[in-house]
């Protein structure tokens, strides 16, 4: 199905969409639970990048999986460095120091 290079255009044009549309309709206070949860997604993403930059296929595939790996690890990295943050926020401090 996907063979063809308009279906898949399409399908990534729409998914373009509406993911865009989703996330822009979500309050500024869910952000940071959003990219926790985020983070589980981008890991499967990861794994499917794997397979794909170390699949036989022609060099553009593998190409096109290296960056998604490289892409998902930063939006992974990312979204913990947000969410410890996030954290950070509500931990208890006394005598004027984090307690970590």
């Amino acid at each position: 199905m996907l063979d063809d290079p308009a279906v898949a255009l399409t399908v990534l044009v729409l998914s373009l969409f509406v993911g865009f549309e989703v996330i822009a309709k979500v309050p500024p206070l869910l952000h940071t639970p959003l990219m926790s949860g985020a983070n589980a997604i981008s890991g499967i993403t990861i794994v499917g990048a794997l397979l794909a930059a170390g699949s036989d296929q022609p060099t553009l595939s593998s190409w096109l999986g290296f960056v998604a790996i490289v892409v998902a690890t930063i939006n992974v990295v990312g979204g913990f460095l947000v969410t410890n943050r996030m954290l950070a926020m509500f931990r208890v401090k006394r005598g004027g120091q984090d307690e970590s």
